[in-house]
């Protein structure tokens, strides 16, 4: 079968290899679609994702696609399921597993990452991380369940309120979800600052954002109860910082480069005691992810700007490919 291998730092080749073996507990799938996000773009670069990525390794950890086998052991799904793949994969024996914080695994794994994940045609995963989906979402909706329930856990990790004022900052695929995330959960005003004039007025008429902001010319107000930072740039994380009213929670969701740094006034903290919040991966977040998407709540499929080949996904991991918003690869039927 087909797949694209990561083989080195910022090198890839379509190799003809193996279909895997199915194991008692696992599920083999037949990939329809795989997403490409800033991960992907990390693990290219040689930088780390969720964990290492160890070359050779395939690519693609957010994915969806049809069973095509299922080992002895496993009841939750069956042969022609359509499902979609949580690729994180917790030990359930080290100090935070055992104290309900799975995400901060001493010994995560996770599939597109640490095994060969959705950028071929088939691949096997735990049944634990399978999920059927209904037939109202598509499987290119469906590939997008991994970063909706990345936005879920760092949703839940914050107390969210109607009364509350909220900014988004970042207008990238993670942005614009987390636009829509609030208005499910309720927030009556969402904002939304960014580079891009033209997401900032499709987000304005299509998802109803109050007030735009576009952060190379505009000033944002320090007037927010809740600010989701989606970019992972000093720059931004200190704008987030800066745009809270007291008592505000500010939500360090971007991801930022391993020795980077960002200042902030001390005393403001303090004196609006604000709470900042990081949030890593998606902890038991995909029922919730599947769960909105099939309610409509969330509108994935007008944010996605390109559909690619398994030998296009190296031209958008290294920039080759202008304007990208948001890459899903059709890898089969």
């Amino acid at each position: 079968m087909k797949a694209l291998v990561l083989t080195g730092t910022k090198k890839m080749e379509i190799q003809d290899v193996a279909k895997p073996e199915v194991k008692a507990n696992e599920v083999l799938v037949n990939t329809a679609y795989a997403g490409i996000c800033g991960t992907d773009r990390a693990l290219y670069a040689g930088l780390p994702g969720s964990a290492d990525a160890v070359p050779p390794i395939v690519l693609g950890h957010e994915n969806s696609g049809i069973v095509a086998a299922i080992g002895s052991d496993v009841t939750n799904v069956k042969v022609g399921d359509r499902v979609t793949v949580d690729p994180n994969i917790y030990c359930g024996q080290c100090e935070y597993c055992r104290t309900d914080r799975p995400e901060l695994c001493d010994n995560l794994s996770a599939v597109g990452v640490t095994r060969d994940g959705g950028l071929e045609e088939s691949f096997t995963a735990p049944s634990s991380v399978v999920y059927p989906i209904p037939d109202n979402v598509s499987l290119k909706a469906a590939a997008a369940t991994e970063p909706i329930s990345c936005a879920v856990h760092g949703m839940s990790l914050l107390s969210v309120k109607p009364y509350q004022k909220a900014l988004v900052i970042g207008d990238g695929f993670m942005g614009q979800l987390f636009v829509q995330l609030l208005q499910a959960y309720g927030v009556h005003q969402v904002d939304f600052a960014g580079i891009v004039d033209e997401k900032l007025a499709f987000n304005k008429e299509k998802f109803g954002v109050t007030n735009t902001y576009n952060t190379t010319r505009d000033s944002i107000p320090a007037d927010y109860d809740v600010v989701i930072e989606a970019v992972g740039l000093p720059q931004t994380q200190e704008q987030a910082v800066e745009a809270t009213k007291k008592g505000a929670q500010v939500l360090m969701f971007g991801v930022g480069k391993p020795n980077q740094t960002f200042s902030m006034n001390t005393y403001e903290v303090y004196q609006k005691q604000l709470k900042i919040q990081g949030a890593f991966i998606n902890p038991y977040a995909f029922e919730d992810g599947i769960a909105l998407l099939s309610s409509g709540q969330l509108d994935v499929e007008s944010l996605i700007s390109h559909e690619v080949s398994l030998e296009q996904v190296e031209d958008v991991l290294n920039g080759k490919v202008a304007g990208v918003s948001k890459a899903v690869v059709k890898v089969s039927d």
